[in-house]
């Protein structure tokens, strides 16, 4: 199967321009029956699942505050926020720039901070060296899907 230039044909013709249109949704669905299920399992947080960006921790305020999960959020242990995988997954957080690491249990939803891809707990935060900084780079690695 060869897929067709990027460019339509310069032709004023009204149904070549037709089928070169729908040429074009056929190859664009043919992508995502291919690239699909690849994509989804990423976004389901299937193990082996990873992830680089900043991470941030919760604020005091929020110890004993509901979570979106419904669990009470305790800045003593080591849960965290993630905004696309499953609740009760456990993620393994990475500070690349002293290569410590935890777990966390992820219980809530967030960061709603741009440019932050998880929200860790004061203690998991403590644990891999980020409260002074505040935000820092991280890697994620799901270890086990909730």
């Amino acid at each position: 199967m060869s897929i067709p230039p990027t460019e339509p044909p310069s032709s004023p013709d009204f149904a070549l321009r037709t089928v070169w249109a729908r040429c074009q949704r056929a190859a664009t669905a043919v992508a995502l029956l291919v690239a699909g299920p690849l994509l989804l399992g990423a976004c389901a947080g299937g193990k082996g699942f990873t992830q680089s960006g900043n991470a941030s921790y919760y604020a005091d305020k929020f110890d004993g505050r509901k979570t979106a999960s419904g669990t009470i959020y305790r800045a003593g242990q080591r849960t965290a926020a993630h905004n696309t995988l499953p609740f009760g997954t456990v993620v393994k957080v990475t500070n690349p720039r002293n290569h410590r690491s935890v777990k966390v249990t992820v219980t809530d939803r967030g960061p709603h901070a741009k440019g932050r891809i998880i929200d860790l707990s004061k203690k998991a935060a403590r644990k891999i060296g980020i409260i002074d900084a505040g935000v820092a780079p991280v890697q994620l690695k799901v270890i086990k899907k909730g």
